[in-house]
């Protein structure tokens, strides 16, 4: 045999084929969202994963501020930021959020689990979270997905 029957076939920026998915949040685990997510939107799920191309596909997440946490972990964990000046650690919980910002906990829990380069960056932004069950991307047709049906 002189060549292969089959070709390993890499993804590139032209050939990935991007869908828009939709995934509610109502009453799921955060991290356990947050890592179904992120495989989504790093491609993980597709045959045709590449690992140093976005082929992943655009999420939008709706009902942001009715996810959940386990345990005692809404009011006993602890987000830690500096403002940069001295003095400047600011603390926040989880409730603290969920009242101000809901969207900040998905947002922070997927971006901990994509690569810390230009790629997870630009992953970053095919993700689109929303407090409520509205979001403005009902052009795209997106497929409503439900997470114990994601490989």
């Amino acid at each position: 045999m002189d060549s292969l029957s089959y070709k390993t076939i890499s993804a590139n920026a032209a050939t990935v084929d991007k869908q828009w998915v939709v995934i509610d949040a109502t009453d799921e685990v955060l991290g356990r969202l947050a890592s179904q997510v992120a495989k989504i939107l790093r491609g993980k799920n597709k045959p045709s994963y590449t690992p140093h191309v976005d082929c992943g596909d655009y999420v939008i997440v709706i009902n942001a501020d009715k996810v959940k946490l386990t345990g005692k972990k809404m009011t006993d964990k602890v987000y830690t930021r500096h403002t940069g000046f001295p003095g400047g650690q600011r603390f926040a919980t989880p409730a603290d959020y969920l009242a101000k910002k809901p969207t900040f906990l998905i947002e922070k829990a997927v971006k901990g689990m994509l690569p810390k380069t230009r790629l997870g960056e630009a992953i970053m932004k095919n993700l689109k979270v929303y407090a409520g069950a509205e979001h403005p991307h009902a052009a795209q047709n997106p497929k409503a997905i439900k997470l114990n049906e994601i490989k």
